[in-house]
């Protein structure tokens, strides 16, 4: 038989606390923090066991706020989107929101619809991750690595002039001067400005870029096939080469995997350089060597500047421009270059 379920009020006068302190941490408002950690292990306790729930329609109505994010990411597998996605959604868990997560898979229909079926549904705001943007609109929207200046829209975005510094540096400085280079794909939102990052720091180096060490990820599948067949391209040129940096972790994981059916070794015939920093790739065989993303914080940024546009709609005609740095992650993938 269902137990009957309690009110605000009997929680309340179960625990000897008043009702707005029950609420507050019920809520998972951002002053909820205050109220010592053992006090509100015993809310949620007593709620389990008076069966309480907080009457979200009833707050949503009393304060016309749907307390509601819309997300809006490319695909959601273990991966750049997924990492992001988890400092997302701790943020917004921890601020008392939902949140609704759709898919779009690089679709045109889909990049145009979906944030109209959001608004429809009353999110209050939309993080866009990886998604090229073009479009203001009535509620706030922060992107991640969209790198496109919109009115109103605020962008988290990676320092990808550092970031092609570790990496070609890295190997430049382990010897290394014939290096494959594996683009991301062309709907990628970073692949342009990785890319244009690159040749300026290979300029820099004096480092010579073969053409035909370039390779473009052609598929749109989010596993590692398309690094793969794009090293077996590589390794098919018959161009020597003694090092690759691959567009993300995922393609230099399939890179590896061309390498080694080829009968080379990694790192000892050639090194590769991941990017991103998946929780994988430490666990790779070998580790992997690659550019680290702060992924997580990216997605605890976004919400941050998200919330302040969400709580002050002053803030919403800004374009902001948030830059986080990246760092150089040395594990086994890279080696001296071979003599």
């Amino acid at each position: 038989m269902t137990k009957p379920q309690a009110n605000l009020g009997d929680l309340a006068k179960y625990l000897g606390l008043s009702p707005s302190t029950v609420s507050r941490v019920m809520n998972r408002t951002h002053d909820a923090s205050s109220i010592p950690t053992s006090t509100q292990e015993r809310i949620f306790s007593a709620a389990e066991k008076l069966n309480y729930q907080p009457n979200m329609m009833a707050k949503s109505l009393r304060k016309q706020r749907s307390y509601t994010i819309g997300v809006i990411v490319p695909e959601i597998g273990e991966g750049y989107s997924s990492t992001v996605l988890n400092g997302i959604e701790n943020s917004l868990v921890r601020e008392g929101y939902f949140f609704f997560v759709v898919s779009h898979m690089h679709r045109e229909e889909l990049l145009r619809e979906y944030p109209r079926l959001l608004m429809a549904r009353a999110v209050e705001g939309i993080i866009a991750v990886d998604t090229r943007w073009s479009e203001s609109f009535r509620i706030p929207v922060v992107t991640i690595s969209s790198h496109q200046n919109v009115s109103g829209v605020a962008n988290i975005v990676l320092n990808h002039r550092r970031a092609a510094t570790l990496a070609l540096g890295h190997l430049f400085d382990l010897g290394h001067r014939q290096i494959a280079i594996i683009k991301g794909q062309s709907f990628s939102s970073d692949t342009i400005t990785r890319w244009e990052a690159i040749l300026d720091t290979a300029e820099g180096l004096s480092l010579q870029i073969n053409q035909k060490l370039v390779m473009q990820l052609e598929s749109d599948s989010f596993t590692s096939e398309p690094g793969y067949i794009a090293a077996q391209a590589l390794l098919r040129a018959g161009i020597q080469f003694t090092a690759i940096f691959a567009f993300n972790d995922i393609s230099a994981i399939g890179a590896i995997r061309a390498i080694r059916e080829a009968g080379l070794r990694v790192p000892e015939d050639i090194s590769v350089v991941g990017f991103d920093d998946i929780p994988s790739a430490a666990f790779q065989n070998p580790p992997l060597t690659t550019i680290r993303q702060p992924l997580q914080t990216m997605g605890t940024l976004a919400v941050e500047h998200l919330l302040q546009r969400v709580k002050n709609e002053s803030a919403v005609s800004k374009s902001d421009i948030i830059t986080v740095e990246p760092e150089l992650v040395i594990r086994n993938s890279t080696a001296a270059r071979p003599i």
